[in-house]
């Protein structure tokens, strides 16, 4: 061990040894210095005491600083610790036992921290999971209640006429009874697949696929299939659309599947005679559809409500499904767009919008 080792301050324990040996050195020497002064013995030793106060202050301050300072902010960094507040680091920055513990203690923080934070991530993913899940329960019971309560009249329906087709001799009426129970039968296939359709959109199981398409010459399509050369065409059709293309990037099959629905479900409800009416316009980067229709307006009470599966508004003119408009607002709602339905003078609308891009 060299001098340098001897002499080094990188320990508490030789900090204390050293402090403790320059004030023995520095007490032995005042005292001899006070002795030997021209002045008299009682003043001598009232000017030692006061000597030897100040070198005990002296020493009070820096076992102070090397000891009792360092232990405050341990202890305090430990008690913030255990409150499980990592905020704010251990500030020691001796070479000493002293620094060396608190360097520890905040890398044991930083640790403590980061698997305090993956075991919160990993908790709100499990919370997730099990809200999916539960989630996922729940649509199954209330698809399974659902069909349940749907099924209920085609099969009573089915099962009458069978019972009937059995006895029936007549062959008219057995082919009448054959039509009524294939026609209930395509009507549950139907629902059955819609429903299905439905909550694959509900439970993220079908994904929206966007691209890029004219909206215009795309409703044109849709509505010309539903509209134009209808043989029992009961209405006044009329349309307000852009002149020139306008693109939008969206589901195409699934923006038809709402244009479908609002456009029948318009043309079901249109009263005998009346106008029915698409608009489409561009304003400010969006495109505003509306399908208007003329009859009995909607009771505003019930104008959230029709959105839901399975409601019918009671002065509807027919008897659908009561799934069209809640997959209408699904797709809609699985792209943030805005959508809704309004009382308008005459009749009742269906509006949305969607962005547009170049």
């Amino acid at each position: 061990m060299n001098i340098k080792d001897n002499f080094s301050m990188r320990t508490v324990r030789k900090k204390i040894i050293m402090v403790s040996k320059i004030a023995g050195i520095i007490l032995i020497i005042s005292y001899i210095v006070s002795t030997r002064l021209p002045i008299g013995e009682d003043f001598s030793f009232l000017l030692w005491l006061c000597f030897v106060t100040v070198l005990v202050l002296a020493v009070d301050y820096l076992m102070g600083r090397f000891i009792s300072k360092p232990i405050d902010k341990l202890s305090g960094a430990a008690r913030k610790m255990a409150r499980l507040d990592f905020s704010l680091p251990c500030e020691i920055h001796t070479k000493d036992e002293f620094g060396e513990l608190s360097e520890s203690l905040n890398k044991m923080s930083q640790n403590l921290q980061q698997a305090l934070s993956q075991l919160q991530t990993a908790n709100e993913q499990l919370e997730k999971d099990v809200e999916h899940e539960k989630r996922l329960l729940e649509e199954r019971k209330e698809l399974v209640d659902s069909l349940s309560h749907e099924m209920k009249t085609p099969l009573g329906v089915i099962r009458a006429y069978a019972e009937g087709l059995q006895d029936e001799t007549d062959e008219a009426k057995r082919k009448r009874y054959s039509e009524v129970i294939i026609t209930e039968t395509e009507r549950m296939s139907r629902l059955i697949t819609t429903l299905l359709d439905l909550s694959a959109l509900e439970n993220g199981a079908a994904q929206l696929r966007p691209e890029r398409f004219d909206f215009v010459d795309f409703l044109e399509t849709v509505a010309g299939r539903l509209l134009i050369d209808v043989p029992d065409a009961d209405f006044v059709l009329e349309y307000e659309l852009p002149e020139h293309p306008v693109y939008v990037n969206t589901d195409r099959g699934r923006m038809e599947q709402v244009l479908n629905n609002l456009i029948v479900n318009a043309k079901r409800n249109n009263k005998s005679g009346g106008i029915l009416k698409l608009s489409l316009v561009e304003k400010a980067g969006l495109l505003y559809f509306s399908v208007f229709n003329e009859g009995t307006p909607i009771p505003e009470e019930n104008l959230s409500k029709i959105w839901t599966k399975f409601y019918r508004e009671k002065h509807s003119k027919y008897s659908g499904s009561g799934l069209g408009l809640a997959i209408v607002a699904q797709v809609l709602s699985m792209q943030h767009l805005e959508y809704g339905a309004e009382n308008r003078p005459g009749g009742v609308a269906f509006y949305f919008s969607l962005p547009t891009v170049k």
